[in-house]
C-alpha cells in the first residue's frame, strides 16, 4: 500500500492580493507561511516517509525544504517539473479581478467547466496537459515505494486536477469540490502500484487553527 500525502504550498504574497501566479509567475511565502509550515510539520510528524517531492517553483520548493527541515526524520527531497503549476499563460500576475473582466470566459471554464477550458487561448496549458505530465510520474513513484508513504508539496490547481483525475473524477467534473488551500494536505491510498486510487483526506487544513478565507483557495 502506498499512500500519497499531496501539501499545497504555503500562502504567498500574489496569493494574498488575490493574483494568479502559474508556473512562471511567483512571490515569496509571507511570514505566517513558515507557521504554518510548523503547524503542518507537527500534523506530519508521525509518518514516516520513503521519499519527498516537489515542484521546482521557488514557493513550493521553499515550503517543502522547510516542511522536510522540520520532520524529526531523514528525508530525501527531489524537485521534479512534473509537478509544476499550470502554464496560465496571459493570466499570470494578473488579479482574479483583472482576469475576470479581460478573460471571463476561459475563467469561468478553468473554474468550473474544465472540460471546456482551452488554456491555448491564454498562450497557456489546459487540464489535459498538466494531467498528462502528473500522472505518469505518479504511477512511476507508487509502482517504486509499493509499501511506503509519499510526500510530494506542489500547486493548488494542479494537485486539485490530479488528484481527482487519479480518484477517477471526469474532467467535466474535477472541480466540483473546489479547490484545495495553502498548507493544505490531501491523501490518496493505493493497493495495486497507482492504478486506482482512494481519498483518504481532501484538503485537510484544520491543523492551521485558523478560518480559511477565498485568498487561501485556488
Amino acid at each position: 500500500m502506498t499512500r500519497l500525502y499531496f501539501v499545497r504550498h504555503g500562502k504567498t504574497e500574489w496569493n494574498l492580493e488575490g493574483r494568479y501566479q502559474g508556473a512562471h509567475g511567483d512571490s515569496p511565502l509571507l511570514a505566517q507561511s513558515y507557521l504554518e509550515i510548523g503547524l503542518l510539520a507537527e500534523y506530519l510528524n508521525n509518518v514516516k516517509f520513503a521519499k519527498a517531492y516537489c515542484s521546482p517553483i521557488k514557493r513550493a520548493r521553499v515550503t517543502a525544504q522547510k516542511l522536510v527541515s522540520l520532520l524529526d526524520q531523514p528525508i530525501k527531497l527531489e524537485s521534479d517539473r512534473a509537478f509544476q503549476e499550470f502554464d496560465l499563460g496571459k493570466m499570470e500576475g494578473m488579479k482574479f479581478t483583472e482576469v475576470a473582466k479581460q478573460f471571463p470566459e476561459e475563467l469561468d471554464a478553468f473554474k468550473h467547466h474544465p472540460d471546456r477550458y482551452d488554456g491555448a487561448k491564454i498562450n497557456g496549458e489546459c487540464y489535459q496537459d498538466v494531467i498528462e505530465r502528473m500522472t505518469p510520474k505518479i504511477k512511476a513513484i507508487c509502482e517504486r515505494y509499493p509499501k511506503e508513504n509519499i510526500l510530494i508539496v506542489s500547486h493548488g490547481a494542479a494537485l486539485c486536477a490530479e488528484i481527482r483525475h487519479l480518484m477517477g473524477i471526469p474532467l467535466s467534473k474535477i472541480r466540483d469540490k473546489g479547490g484545495l488551500a495553502n498548507t493544505s494536505t490531501s491523501i490518496l491510498e493505493t493497493t495495486d502500484n497507482g492504478q486506482t486510487f482512494k481519498c483518504i483526506e481532501w484538503n485537510k487544513n484544520d491543523y492551521l487553527k485558523r478560518d480559511i478565507d477565498p485568498t487561501d483557495v485556488v
